[in-house]
């Protein structure tokens, strides 16, 4: 429907109309509300488990990654080994036909230099395969959580799922028939309507007189507002906690549709 044909049903619409309309929306959406409950914190529990695997497999992925990079250092150390074994072995070859001393002792500060080397390259290489063992651990036990987590993901999926199959066409049909009602509201009206109900847990904007009582709050109403009430020529709402206020005909008038 159109801003301009809302407009023209909104100006049909008498307040009697109106006040049906709102308790009508009123018992639709607290039905909403009850599927919702029966669903509870559900959907919640699914996004929280699906958030923690996530994290858990990019603290996998990021741990693979600095593995690798132990894997790729230690692979330059042993190259770096290779290197100073053949640096050596030239080394000791030419201390057999040096000239001088001063040319052997040079020679001998290079090969204590490249075997000072070689301690130093097994001592890093020592340290990234204790560090890689580490990683390893971690990696499996992350992973165990990550196998139980996702259990638990999918036996909250399948349990929102059956529930979702249960109540999905009867909630399909409560949201149309709210839409439906809500046409009959002027926007300044619904937008009371649903800023009320987000004031209070149980959602309940609209409420009968019970006992001569508000039914939301049970503060007593007074009297000439009973009449006002009675005479549906405008809404009235509770002084005490501001909800919409109908009385026994509305309720009549709206259970009959």
């Amino acid at each position: 429907m159109t801003k301009e044909n809302k407009s023209q049903v909104e100006g049909d619409v008498s307040v009697e109309q109106k006040l049906i309309a709102l308790y009508n929306l009123q018992q639709i959406d607290s039905q909403i509300d009850r599927i919702q409950i029966i669903r509870g914190e559900l959907p919640l529990e699914v996004e929280d488990l699906e958030d923690e695997i996530a994290g858990l497999e990019t603290r996998i992925s990021n741990l693979q990654e600095e593995k690798v990079k132990f894997e790729q250092f230690i692979t330059e150390k042993e190259n770096s080994i290779t290197e100073s074994k053949a640096l050596i072995k030239r080394y000791e070859e030419q201390q057999s036909n040096v000239r001088n001393n001063r040319e052997y002792d040079s020679l001998t500060k290079e090969i204590e230099f490249q075997n000072l080397e070689i301690q130093l390259s097994e001592k890093k290489i020592k340290e990234s395969k204790f560090r890689i063992e580490n990683i390893d651990n971690d990696i499996n036990e992350i992973q165990e959580r990550t196998t139980m987590r996702q259990q638990d993901l999918e036996a909250k999926k399948s349990e929102l799922n059956s529930i979702i199959a249960e109540t999905e066409k009867e909630e399909t049909d409560l949201v149309t028939n709210s839409k439906q009602n809500e046409e009959f509201i002027e926007d300044r009206l619904l937008s009371a309507y649903k800023r009320i109900r987000k004031n209070f847990r149980n959602g309940l904007a609209v409420v009968q007189i019970q006992r001569d009582a508000c039914g939301g709050c049970f503060n007593k109403i007074p009297p000439q507002h009973q009449l006002d009430i009675k005479l549906h020529k405008k809404i009235i709402v509770c002084e005490y906690c501001g909800r919409i206020l109908v009385d026994d005909e509305i309720v009549n008038h709206a259970n009959e549709k």
